[in-house]
């Protein structure tokens, strides 16, 4: 999974590689800020996006839109409809946003505008962002940004390591496993099985502050 100078980096090369690039700037960014998911974001409307014009604000993360293929789904169109993974169908996920995610997403709005049902992200003809379309936008910004000893490595190799670098850098910071599960919308078992390294470091560093505390106590 990328480091954050590395994810950074990679959201840099989108914003110049092309059109088709920077329209997919804040759909990544959901996904590196927010630890989303691509089938969540996809989704994803205005009115479930708090963005204010000052600190953070929120998404509210209520559905997923799998690609199957129109001959499996319930609509005939290639996305299906369906709730949040590892939760009941009509549960919502809230995720609070730092404010550089609400800036990227404010200015995605103001360039690229909703569409009637209110969703943030679509192709350049109004329809649901393709996993193909934007594979390709992401191999073209890991040429751009990653050195070749980088792209032949381990990071950054999916769009989904976005995901995981979010994670790993909230554990990293001292977040609690528990909040990082509600955040993120992982089974705890997933957590301790994928984050175990970033695990161990936010326990060295709740152990500092804890001997912290102890020795102001004395």
């Amino acid at each position: 999974m990328p480091d954050p100078r590395q994810a950074l980096a990679l959201l840099d090369a989108m914003r110049t590689q092309s059109a088709r690039g920077r329209r997919l700037v804040a759909f990544f960014g959901c996904m590196y800020y927010a630890a989303a998911r691509p089938a969540e974001v996809i989704g994803l409307c205005v009115e479930d996006c708090d963005l204010p014009r000052r600190g953070w604000g929120v998404l509210r993360l209520r559905e997923t839109r799998p690609r199957s293929g129109s001959a499996w789904t319930d609509s005939g169109t290639a996305h299906d409809r369906r709730g949040l993974k590892h939760r009941p169908r009509k549960s919502v996920r809230t995720v609070p946003i730092p404010p550089d995610l609400v800036a990227l997403l404010r200015w995605h709005i103001v360039a690229y505008g909703v569409t009637p049902d209110g969703r943030l992200f679509r192709t350049q003809r109004g329809g649901l962002i393709q996993d193909t379309e934007y594979g390709e936008v992401w191999a073209e910004a890991r040429l751009r940004a990653l050195t070749p000893t980088q792209r032949s490595s381990s990071p950054a190799k999916r769009p989904y390591d976005l995901r995981h670098a979010a994670v790993s850098t909230w554990l990293s910071s001292g977040v609690e496993p528990q909040v990082v599960v509600q955040r993120a919308g992982h089974s705890v078992a997933v957590l301790f099985r994928v984050f175990a390294k970033c695990l161990d470091g936010s326990a060295a560093t709740a152990n500092a502050r804890i001997e912290a505390t102890l020795r102001g106590g004395r």
